[in-house]
């Protein structure tokens, strides 16, 4: 979600319940996997694999599962074969969202969002229908108390990142795709924790949504998307205030 929104999401998957650990696991799991595959399981010489490392390492998740996850990549371990496919669709009140999968079965991963999107007001686009809508980035979330904006942007900057935003809520750095794990290894090196770190699309413009029916159908719509076990990430384009959003998830 876009402004005041991306950061109230980000605090929402602070607190992850138990229940919840097994999907994040799996995801950060699959995104190792893939990395182990394409450039190998050493992360010194593997720089998206050492960032994943990381994020790996910030949800606890236990090194037995990690070490599995290189081995399924390198062959060392039989594993399945995942894919990493984008979807793109609007939901209620013409909001765009951008689905990122990462399956073992297309077909199955197709149905799932089509699916999501049918039975809660949406319905799946064309590819590029709805990305044009939207920047493709690295992004990072940092809460100020983690550093100085001269700070930030004298590491950020001279390793590639492309702006650093100050926001009431923090600092927003952006670069591009394949800048991202330079800057997050740099930031990781120097003692500045990101609340969020991602590969993201980020919105150009946002779509207001101020009727609390159509929020809670778009609510709904993401609860239910990120639930699927194939889906990595959502990302859309909305901005709700305070008010409708807490109405929306009441």
């Amino acid at each position: 979600m876009a402004g005041h929104n991306k950061w109230s999401k980000v605090k929402r998957a602070k607190a992850v319940t138990d229940s919840r650990r097994g999907k994040v696991f799996s995801r950060i799991s699959r995104d190792i996997t893939l990395a182990a595959k394409t450039g190998g399981g050493d992360p010194d010489g593997n720089a998206r694999l050492r960032t994943l490392l990381l994020k790996a390492r910030e949800a606890n998740m236990p090194v037995e599962n990690v070490d599995r996850a290189i081995k399924k990549g390198t062959g060392e371990l039989p594993g399945v074969v995942f894919e990493e496919i984008t979807y793109e669709g609007y939901g209620p009140g013409g909001v765009g969202l951008i689905v990122k999968v990462t399956t073992d079965n297309k077909q199955r991963a197709a149905q799932d969002v089509r699916s999501a999107f049918a039975r809660h007001g949406g319905n799946l686009a064309s590819t590029g229908a709805v990305s044009f809508q939207f920047v493709h980035a690295g992004q990072f979330l940092i809460a100020k108390d983690r550093t100085t904006e001269d700070k930030l942007m004298e590491i950020a900057l001279e390793v590639g990142a492309d702006d650093v935003i100050t926001t009431d809520e923090g600092f927003e750095v952006r670069c591009d795709v394949h800048a991202f794990d330079k800057v997050s290894h740099v930031l990781d090196k120097a003692g500045i924790k990101a609340e969020s770190s991602e590969i993201a699309y980020i919105p150009n413009n946002t779509v207001p949504v101020t009727d609390v029916a159509i929020a809670k159908m778009l609510t709904e719509l993401h609860e239910v998307l990120d639930e699927l076990d194939d889906v990595q990430a959502v990302f859309s384009n909305e901005e709700m205030d305070d008010a409708i959003s807490a109405a929306a998830e009441g």
